[in-house]
């Protein structure tokens, strides 16, 4: 993916305000995890209207791999509901462009794309159901392991909307089979993150043959008795666009997120239910 890492000091210090000013002036053009800590990120896609309401469409049938978190209006680049002054144009560390399906340029700042009929989509991001994991002291391998998460296209067919169509992608974590049940309670409580599992155990009931060949990410090392857990993934939505071809599409590059203005514990469905009257 590129770019530099947060350092500690970042991770603590910055807020989302701070975070997207960096980004913004062009501080930091790398991965987001870590920025902003205790805040959720979001997945970004960007579409001319012609396509959005199909895009729409395909989202609300698949809310787990494309669980909508906000929509802009035609032509406006602020998203309202998830911060308070963001420029979606401009505060994303690196996006990806595409034209026709195919990739023309990853630049760090979107205005020069911007049309007066683009329409933008804030998916939510695993990084949520991940901070839960790891606050309850479940390892997380590819942290642990420096790498990226894993991802594998599956035999499973996402419901087609329009010209969006395609299969189920999905993101490993292996646990200790003592976790599994606590990973899946947990993780279930962020619905608007994918929230739990679509699949536990056996790779092949999902047609991936090898875990040690993701489609995307980086190979985990497993131990012998660990036990694979799947999740949908919010690639699903990327290459589900890309191969519908729209004359124009954006994205944000890989691991470099929107960062919103909301806690990951506002995600919580357990804590709304503890503060309900």
């Amino acid at each position: 993916m590129g770019g530099q890492v947060p350092s500690v000091a970042e991770a603590i210090a910055s807020d989302p305000d701070d975070a997207r000013a960096r980004i913004r002036a062009g501080e930091h053009t790398g991965p987001t995890s870590g920025l902003a800590a205790g805040f959720a990120q979001a997945n970004l896609v960007i579409l001319p209207a012609d396509d959005a309401m199909d895009f729409m469409r395909f989202c609300l049938r698949n809310p787990k791999p494309c669980p909508l978190l906000e929509v802009t209006d035609t032509g406006s680049p602020r998203p309202t509901a998830l911060s308070r002054d963001a420029d979606l144009r401009t505060d994303v560390p690196r996006y990806r462009v595409f034209e026709d399906g195919s990739m023309i340029d990853e630049p760090t700042d979107v205005t020069r794309y911007w049309r007066d009929d683009l329409v933008s989509f804030l998916l939510g991001c695993s990084f949520t159901f991940e901070w839960a994991l790891a606050a309850a002291g479940l390892p997380l391998a590819h942290q642990l392991q420096g790498v990226n998460v894993p991802m594998y296209v599956t035999n499973r067919r996402c419901a087609g909307a329009g010209a969006f169509e395609g299969s189920l992608v999905v993101s490993m974590r292996p646990f200790a089979p003592a976790d599994v049940g606590s990973a899946v309670d947990i993780s279930s409580r962020f619905p608007a993150m994918h929230g739990g599992p679509v699949h536990i155990g056996d790779p092949a009931d999902l047609g991936i043959c090898d875990l040690d060949a993701p489609d995307f990410g980086d190979p985990v090392n497993i131990t012998n008795d660990a036990v694979p857990v799947f999740w949908a993934c919010g690639v699903t939505p990327q290459a589900v666009v890309i191969e519908a071809k729209p004359s124009l599409a954006i994205f944000h590059a890989p691991g470099h997120m929107f960062i919103t203005d909301r806690p990951h514990a506002e995600f919580d469905s357990e804590e709304k239910r503890h503060d309900r009257p």
